[in-house]
């Protein structure tokens, strides 16, 4: 099996996984062990400080299970590597600690239809659950779009209390190890929220979205995208590859060639449209490729810019020119004004 990560989440379930005789663990981790951060990665020690997560990991795991067949991948997760090197993997455990990335984990693995088992911490909050599987849902079917990243604090503005990564990495473990042995009753469909410091355990039930663009029926998305840019963040999200300004929206509306797709729901329509753009919800769009212009640019606009670009990669992938108008609707009613309502 995979891990992405080997940092708090992954440092326990590495050491469970590895102790319970999981023959091949294959370890993708670009980073190297930090003296901040032992407090929580546990799988690292103070002699391995300086030195690549990866190498740390694997002399940790071998000198616990010598058995154990330890594969390192010193690299960053990327749209480029991903279904390669997940592809190689039966299942992976994802103790990434960023929106692209658990993204980029859901959709590979979506893709290459093997599950994986998610988990999250937040200061003294946890989540556990199994995506991907044939019948259950997937991170998309839970969370659809990646919050603002204005919204997302950093760890050294939110913090973690350093044992929580360890009771959710175990649990992740197990899940896995239920999985790989299929016993017991896994977490597909379920989601389970901990509180640590109240000690205490919910759970919520979770299943498949008909319109989710990754597993749906009538999926948009059929390959590996942008994943920082979707999330709005990196270079990627400003870049004239990917986005388009409300202002040079402005200057070109109405020009030649120039072709406005609003990617939204028939309410949100409603509610507020550019004039002169078409309407195609995003669930629909992969059906409608054909009712689009290929000589034209496309900009792609939806609420605030993250389906836009889906849409826009998708439309890329079928060899359309696309653009998505960075903010969305949202942006346009705010710098145009002219009354347009805002949601």
């Amino acid at each position: 099996m995979l891990l992405v990560g080997a940092g708090g989440l992954g440092s326990p379930a590495a050491l469970y996984l590895a102790a319970a005789g999981v023959g091949t663990l294959g370890i993708v981790d670009a980073d190297r062990v930090d003296l901040t951060n032992l407090q929580r990665q546990v799988l690292h020690g103070t002699a391995a400080v300086g030195s690549e997560k990866t190498e740390s990991a694997r002399a940790r795991l071998h000198d616990l299970n010598p058995h154990v067949d330890v594969i390192p991948h010193t690299v960053r997760l990327s749209s480029d590597n991903a279904l390669e090197i997940l592809g190689d993997y039966d299942i992976a455990l994802d103790g990434s600690d960023n929106f692209p990335t658990r993204y980029l984990v859901n959709d590979a693995s979506v893709l290459l239809g093997k599950p994986y088992v998610y988990g999250s911490i937040f200061r003294f909050d946890g989540q556990v659950s199994l995506f991907g599987t044939p019948e259950g849902p997937c991170y998309r079917c839970l969370f659809s779009e990646p919050p603002p990243p204005d919204l997302v604090p950093n760890c050294a503005e939110a913090g973690v209390l350093g044992v929580l990564p360890g009771l959710i990495g175990s649990m992740q473990a197990l899940e896995a190890i239920k999985w790989i042995l299929d016993i017991g009753e896994s977490m597909a469909g379920r989601l389970l929220l901990v509180d640590a410091l109240r000690m205490r355990f919910r759970e919520i039930a979770l299943r498949k979205d008909p319109r989710c663009a990754i597993c749906g029926p009538d999926r948009s998305i059929t390959r590996l995208i942008d994943y920082e840019a979707y999330c709005g963040i990196g270079a990627g999200s400003g870049s004239a590859e990917s986005g388009i300004t409300v202002r040079e929206l402005r200057q070109g509306l109405g020009s030649p060639g120039t072709l406005v797709v609003d990617v939204r729901e028939p309410w949100e329509w409603e509610i507020a449209r550019i004039e002169g753009s078409r309407l195609v919800p995003l669930g629909d769009l992969p059906g409608r490729l054909a009712e689009l212009d290929p000589r034209a640019e496309i900009v792609t606009v939806c609420h605030k810019g993250k389906r836009s670009l889906t849409a826009q990669q998708l439309l890329q992938g079928a060899g359309f020119r696309a653009r998505s108008l960075e903010g969305g609707i949202d942006a346009w009613a705010e710098e145009v004004g002219g009354g347009m309502a805002r949601y």
